[in-house]
């Protein structure tokens, strides 16, 4: 899984498993949403063992070490053999979960379209 030394960092990010696909990754990178060590990357980036990548993915940030490079996507359980968190973003990512199920947003509840009640609600409100 590791045989190789340096892997471009959309190829490795898919392959590690933070995106479904390689061209979701790519678009990730070249929106500034991915930083190789400290700075935004580019696609063509190589990545080693040691680097430091940093993913922001919605309101989510994660913070890795590069371990292993594999151009191959692997289970999950492999692909997380590629990758360690930091301390520091486990600890962020878990306080961020406990947040969000504390105070879950508004309306994350609903499902689908309003009922024929619901619309004469919602329209009852706009009169």
């Amino acid at each position: 899984m590791g045989e190789l030394l340096q892997l471009r960092i959309d190829k490795w990010l898919w392959a590690a498993r933070f995106f479904k696909t390689r061209s979701l990754a790519a678009a990730a990178v070249s929106g500034n949403k991915v930083k190789w060590n400290g700075e935004h990357a580019k696609a063509a980036r190589e990545v080693k063992a040691g680097d430091e990548i940093e993913i922001t993915a919605g309101d989510a940030r994660q913070v890795v070490i590069v371990i292993g490079v594999s151009d191959q996507r692997r289970p999950a359980v492999e692909a997380r053999k590629l990758y360690e968190e930091t301390p520091a973003s486990l600890a962020a990512r878990l306080k961020q979960q406990e947040m969000r199920k504390l105070a879950p947003m508004p309306g994350a509840n609903l499902r689908g379209r309003p009922t024929k009640r619901d619309g004469r609600l919602i329209r009852g409100l706009s009169d």
